[in-house]
């Protein structure tokens, strides 16, 4: 089922435009949340010099360049994460309504890549994940499951299908990539901490995978493969780091979420060539 057929490029230019805004929002959040501030109140300010962000100052990407990255009251410099963060979010809703086009999979996958990234952002700093944007994601996905599987629009598991039969039923997909994939963590949690005694993953990135299997069904396995894998890649270079005054603690939720932006995205293919060559070996 789609939408009201709109030109390709007026689609991707309407969620390239609204994920810029939300991104824009999205830098209240990450800021905010962790501290227990409200969201709302009082309204966007300037952290040195608390002045007013005026609605002219604050137009995603485009003021911060126009402001050459600085306060208009103070100069004081403002933190290029703030458009780097509008951008991303930018990107990443194109990016759904390009792989997904004119349906409600491709606001699912809008909606799930941005709760995404500010979970990635602010487990960066704070190495927590809230509960309440976490809760959020698993409640929009498994609210998209129950309507794919009891009417005929489909909006989650957002890569369809990783089988046939009862797992090519929506729901089913959906409980059972979160089941399996969070079981599997904790049980190499456990493992890790019987072997070598500390926390392997945290209950926070348990959690986080829960929420994304509502969204990637049991293709959630290969978005923790491919954390993992950056995860791993990271951990060295960062340990190397370490050695010369860098950080090597980090968390583990941004490479998560690097890992089910992957999959939403190639999920499907990577399986489909890994299936091939598989075959090719027997």
């Amino acid at each position: 089922m789609g939408f009201v057929a709109f030109p390709t490029w007026f689609w991707l230019v309407v969620l390239f435009v609204f994920g810029l805004a939300f991104g824009s929002f999205g830098n209240v959040v990450i800021w905010r949340l962790p501290r227990g501030e409200s969201l709302s109140s009082p309204p966007s300010h300037c952290p040195t010099c608390d002045a007013p962000i005026y609605w002219y100052d604050n137009v995603p990407v485009l003021s911060w360049l126009l402001l050459g990255g600085t306060c208009r009251s103070c100069g004081s410099p403002i933190s290029r994460r703030y458009p780097a963060v509008e951008l991303i979010c930018g990107i990443l809703w194109l990016v759904a309504g390009w792989r997904f086009g004119q349906t409600p999979v491709a606001l699912a996958a809008a909606v799930f890549f941005y709760l995404l990234v500010l979970l990635a952002f602010i487990d960066w700093d704070t190495m927590r994940l809230p509960n309440s944007l976490v809760g959020i994601l698993l409640g929009v996905g498994l609210a998209g499951a129950l309507v794919s599987q009891f009417s005929s629009v489909w909006i989650t598991p957002l890569v369809g299908s990783a089988g046939s039969g009862l797992l090519a039923q929506p729901l089913t997909g959906a409980l059972l990539g979160a089941t399996v994939t969070a079981g599997l963590v904790l049980l190499i949690s456990l493992v890790y901490g019987v072997v070598r005694g500390g926390q392997g993953f945290g209950m926070g990135d348990v959690k986080l995978l829960v929420a994304m299997g509502m969204f990637l069904g049991l293709y959630t396995l290969m978005a923790l493969f491919f954390g993992t894998l950056i995860g791993a890649v990271f951990g060295v270079i960062s340990a190397r780091r370490a050695k010369e005054g860098g950080r090597h603690k980090f968390p583990f939720g941004p490479f998560l979420v690097l890992g089910a932006v992957i999959v939403t995205v190639v999920g499907p293919s990577v399986w489909t060539w890994y299936s091939g060559l598989a075959r090719l070996g027997m």
